[in-house]
């Protein structure tokens, strides 16, 4: 993984880059990020280039023995911890390595979700045991086999637990050019006694801009169309790829209007016809990709009624719209329906049914956007 690979996050490669060069690479770094938001890639990407052997001004070099390793994740020196869905408490992640190598190869902003597909875990527990922290201290007790660094990269340290206690005099006084990347998603779930270890990198979501960006000159997407992508995913890679494989129509806009009229309206027959028409014959992927449409354009229509039009990144249409929602709606009103859709999305991912869901979620936004207080003189949409 080279710096070049990822998307976006400029001025964070810049950094790590500095800290090479510098000679300061920090024996224990935090890399905290949204979900899929590249924070893997980059650690990856640190780790390959503070180990390459002819180093670019601004990049590892991709061809020397270390890198070609490092590419393919089998660099000796090269260490990943995981949660993993162990059978038994003897299990660690070596037994997991070949799916994880595969998994990450094929997909580098990865989320939990489509690890736990892949390793077909369905809804086991997912967790570090003692038994990988034991693994983890055996792996990084010996000095550097090839490579000046030894790495070790735990993805989502949230899930050690209290197990990670078992980690604290390692990372504290790890051994002689062994550098810790801990990729993290959420800091209140880490434990203190390793956060205070660490030095705290955060990775915010990639730009919309450049999202867009990729997947017109990498995908060859049309400009319009990786444009709704790239906000439909709102900052999620992962979804923004799985989008682009999809092969779908992302021409949300009038069904959302439509739906969102209806609701206000309060038109029941025609609601459930559009529950049943549409909603239901989307496909699970396609109604999460709907609802956060839903969700962005609310927030977006949050954006209008605090004054900040600059910010808007919307079609003409869809700016239009929104702009009429900011009048139509209160504050309270926006918020609330963000809040269904996100409770909606959340049942999706877990297979509820969907022209029940759907109806549910229709009749919420009845009661939130029609039989709520509205400011005096509004009309319909």
């Amino acid at each position: 993984m080279r710096f070049k690979d990822i998307i976006g996050h400029e001025a964070i490669k810049n950094k790590l880059i500095k800290t090479v060069n510098d000679n300061r690479v920090s024996h224990a770094q935090l890399f905290l990020g949204p979900e899929s938001s590249g924070s893997l890639a980059l650690a990856l990407a640190y780790a390959q280039y503070i180990n390459c052997e002819n180093k670019l001004e601004n990049d590892s070099c991709g061809e020397c023995a270390s890198c070609r390793k490092y590419s393919k994740i089998i660099h000796p020196d090269l260490h990943f911890s995981f949660p993993f869905f162990a059978k038994n408490a003897k299990e660690t992640c070596l037994n997991y390595i070949a799916d994880w190598r595969k998994a990450f190869v094929e997909n580098p902003y990865l989320s939990l979700d489509t690890w736990r597909d892949t390793v077909k875990a369905e809804n086991k527990q997912a967790n570090i045991n003692i038994a990988e922290c034991h693994q983890i201290i055996q792996s990084l007790s010996l000095k550097p086999f090839e490579a000046e660094y030894k790495v070790l990269i735990i993805w989502l340290p949230e899930y050690l637990g209290k197990n990670g206690n078992a980690l604290l005099k390692l990372i504290e006084e790890p051994a002689q050019k062994t550098l810790f990347l801990l990729v993290a998603q959420n800091q209140d779930q880490i434990l203190t006694t390793i956060l205070s270890r660490t030095q705290l990198i955060k990775i915010p979501a990639p730009k919309e801009q450049d999202i867009a960006q990729y997947l017109v000159l990498e995908q060859g997407l049309e400009s319009s169309k990786a444009k709704q992508i790239a906000f439909i995913c709102d900052g999620n890679l992962e979804k923004a790829i799985h989008l682009v494989n999809e092969k779908s129509d992302l021409s949300f806009y009038e069904t959302y209007r439509e739906w969102i009229l209806r609701c206000f309206q309060d038109d029941g027959l025609n609601l459930i016809e559009q529950v049943d028409k549409d909603f239901s014959k989307m496909g699970r992927e396609n109604q999460k990709s709907f609802l956060f449409y839903a969700i962005n354009i609310m927030r977006e229509t949050l954006l209008f009624q605090n004054g900040l039009q600059e910010m808007v990144h919307l079609t003409d249409k869809e700016e239009t719209l929104a702009n009429r929602f900011s009048e139509l709606f209160s504050h309270e009103q926006i918020e609330a329906s963000i809040s269904i859709f996100e409770e909606a999305s959340f049942n999706i991912e877990r297979n509820a049914n969907p022209k029940i869901l759907f109806l549910d979620v229709s009749l919420q936004l009845v009661l939130v956007l029609k039989y709520q207080t509205f400011p005096q003189g509004t009309q319909y949409i």
